[in-house]
């Protein structure tokens, strides 16, 4: 049964309309149902193995008509992102947008071309390596023997040249020197060529290479067509009950093509089945289950929004406008900023949570590059020289001159300022070992491509990232109040670090990237700064302490 419906139990909170599934808090009877479907997972011994390596879960509050009722039913669908033991059909899930898994169906017959390209590859490679092992030593030989040559060439060249510093030669003599250089050049020339002449196993490298080369870019083309047409087969209903396939949706987005796995979300796999049977939609909700990846921060049992890079554009067509209608600007929040220190050169300020450090996408939305334009509409500097996230309170520096900027912008460059930042974490152990009172965290951290503003550990392409910390003191039973000192400046350091399963393993409070406790805000504020002044050089410290 596809269509679940809620226990015998009252429904307290109707939902009146969909959720935004970027940002969103777990309606109440999202949360019912995921505990449902929870408790499902955890008796499916056959998944056991494969679902606890990590795997998202999604469900969605729907309303059907049925026959006969005059009121509508509610109740949910649920849905597995991907597959699960190789299957995109399982009873109670919603199924697949495009099963293209069918053994028999074009997908697979062509799959499996590729698959067999690539063990033709890899026996080529195979080959060719031991080939290679067979000409190796001949590189080193000719060098050797053009070493020698050049040695030659040296060793006559200087005896010309102690003949010519010993006595007046004739020209008849000078001659016969020019002579004997031309020739030995020439001579090299025509030795160095006999010796770089290809072997006869050289040229069947060579050839081996081309053909690899030929057959590789074979794959790709026969990759390319097979997973277009897989995206073609792709065709998105919309809450209007129109249809386009991935290829136009994805077409005027900045990537241009949909990522591998696109459509293959639980969130668009909801929503198709609810769109084709004439079920309305009314909230949705994903959790992740499972172990958390090595990259990305997922943490078992907690709700997650949908991804940018392969959903975002399948649901602003799928869904409504009015889902993703921005909230009113408000510009009461410039009354919260506050200037701790001001002079000709700088100023020092507050900046509260909630207000963008520059301005974004959309214009109107306040700044404090747009607030500090406006309070000194005679400054000459670019104002903004370092940033905090939108959702981060604390200390910032204003440079009013072109010359404040430069020297500012070199002390952040060479690691000069000192920053102080003070955190409340949602859990006090890590795999029930006490988080020890100071320490130091080094991930490298890089962009989630599909994903941003998200960013992940990787420990081969991430930049370098270092965070000293020091508990400060428990606020309660489960949060941990903690100071935080970034000695580099990547995007969501600190809330990476925090959160990561290989650095803290502990969320801040009211993180709605990497945590997954709501809160009023995210407890992550700038408490202090320390500086060398761009005119007088003088150390200053500024201190402004946290509202929590």
């Amino acid at each position: 049964m596809i269509f679940h419906t809620f226990k015998n139990e009252p429904i307290e909170e109707y939902p009146m309309r969909m959720n935004n599934p970027f940002d969103y808090e777990p309606h109440p009877l999202c949360i019912k149902a995921c505990r449902e479907l929870q408790a499902y997972l955890a008796k499916r011994e056959d998944w056991q193995e494969e679902i606890s390596r990590g795997k998202m879960f999604g469900v969605l509050i729907v309303e059907r008509n049925e026959p006969g009722q005059d009121t509508p039913q509610l109740g949910y669908l649920a849905a597995y992102s991907g597959q699960i033991g190789g299957r995109s059909d399982w009873e109670d899930f919603v199924p697949a947008v495009f099963d293209y898994l069918q053994p028999n169906g074009i997908f697979k017959i062509k799959e499996a071309i590729i698959s067999n390209m690539n063990l033709t590859i890899k026996e080529m490679e195979v080959c060719e390596k031991k080939v290679q092992q067979l000409i190796q030593p001949l590189e080193g030989l000719r060098k050797s023997e053009i070493d020698k040559l050049q040695k030659n060439l040296k060793e006559a060249k200087a005896k010309r040249d102690a003949i010519r510093q010993r006595s007046n030669l004739t020209s008849e003599e000078e001659a016969e020197l020019i002579r004997e250089s031309q020739y030995m050049k020439a001579e090299f020339r025509r030795k160095k060529r006999k010796i770089e002449e290809k072997t006869e196993t050289e040229l069947i490298y060579e050839k081996m290479q081309e053909e690899i080369r030929k057959v590789k870019l074979s794959r790709k083309q026969r990759s390319d067509n097979l997973q277009r047409w897989l995206f073609s087969q792709f065709n998105m209903l919309n809450d209007k009950g129109e249809c386009k396939n991935l290829i136009d949706i994805f077409k005027d987005t900045a990537a241009k093509t949909p990522p591998a796995g696109s459509g293959e979300c639980c969130e668009p796999k909801l929503l198709q089945y609810a769109y084709s049977l004439g079920y309305k939609p009314l909230q949705m909700a994903m959790f992740w289950w499972g172990e958390s990846p090595k990259e990305e921060i997922r943490h078992h049992l907690h709700f997650y929004p949908a991804c940018n890079g392969k959903c975002k554009p399948i649901l602003q067509w799928m869904l409504p406008a009015s889902t993703f209608e921005p909230a009113a600007v408000d510009l009461s929040i410039y009354n919260k900023v506050e200037t701790l220190y001001e002079d000709r050169e700088i100023a020092v300020i507050h900046k509260p949570e909630g207000l963008l450090s520059v301005p974004g996408k959309d214009a109107a939305q306040p700044s404090v590059y747009a607030l500090m334009r406006s309070k000194y509409p005679e400054a000459t500097g670019p104002l903004i020289v370092h940033r905090l996230d939108m959702a981060t309170s604390g200390l910032m520096i204003i440079a009013k001159t072109e010359f404040a900027y430069h020297r500012l912008q070199k002390e952040f460059l060479n690691h000069r300022v000192q920053k102080k930042y003070i955190a409340i974490i949602s859990e006090k152990e890590i795999s029930g070992k006490v988080i020890p009172e100071k320490g130091i965290i080094s991930l490298p951290l890089m962009p989630d491509y599909l994903d941003r503003p998200r960013q992940i550990v990787d420990h081969e392409q991430g930049k370098e990232a270092i965070t000293e910390y020091e508990v400060l003191e428990p606020v309660d039973d489960s949060h941990l109040r903690i100071a935080l000192y970034p000695k580099t400046g990547r995007t969501h350091q600190l809330r990476v670090h925090c959160a990561h399963q290989e650095g803290l393993n502990a969320p801040i409070l009211g993180d709605p990237l990497y945590g997954n406790e709501k809160a009023a805000r995210l407890h992550l504020h700038a408490e202090e700064i320390t500086f060398e002044h761009p005119l007088t050089g003088k150390k200053m410290t500024i201190t402004r302490k946290a509202d929590f």
